[in-house]
């Protein structure tokens, strides 16, 4: 599988900065930021979350984890996890967990967790489980125009890691 044109083609006409990394293969999120010799607070990993029949786009650093009683506050309504079945025809041209945090070029409303806000620059899957995109979260920012909120919880370091 190849990175999304239209991720490329976007990224391109907003002539914003950006690298492509290349790793092997890596399924999580925080393996992927092991793989890209990045911190897991920089390394932006999408949640689907589904409130009624609407997809929503969580993205959060690979430290957090999603939290849904705050994505609730942050939205106002009740939502649920998203099942891969459900979303996957959304992003016909990504392997499925590895989708770019841009909902803007699929038609899903985008939110971003407040931590990931912070960070200088973010890294993350360009549609592949062997590419991905590392550029200044300001620059995503003024492209996709995320929600920002507080929709996650840091994970704790597993003992003796």
């Amino acid at each position: 599988m190849e990175i999304p044109k239209r991720l490329i083609d976007c990224l391109n006409d907003s002539k914003v900065q950006y690298e492509i990394l290349h790793h092997p293969e890596a399924v999580t999120a925080q393996r992927i930021a092991q793989a890209e010799h990045v911190k897991g607070r920089h390394h932006a990993k999408i949640v689907m979350i589904k409130s009624g029949d609407q997809h929503l786009m969580m993205v959060l650093p690979a430290d957090h984890q999603i939290d849904l009683e705050k994505v609730e506050k942050a939205i106002g309504k009740p939502v649920s996890l998203d099942k891969e079945q459900e979303f996957k025809s959304i992003f016909p041209d990504c392997a499925i967990g590895a989708m770019p945090p841009f909902g803007n070029l699929y038609g899903v409303p985008t939110y971003v967790d407040k931590h990931l806000a912070e960070q200088d620059y973010i890294v993350f899957e360009a549609g592949t489980h062997t590419d991905a995109i590392k550029m200044s979260y300001r620059d995503y920012e003024k492209i996709v125009k995320p929600e920002v909120a507080d929709l996650a919880i840091k994970l704790q370091p597993m003992k003796g890691a």
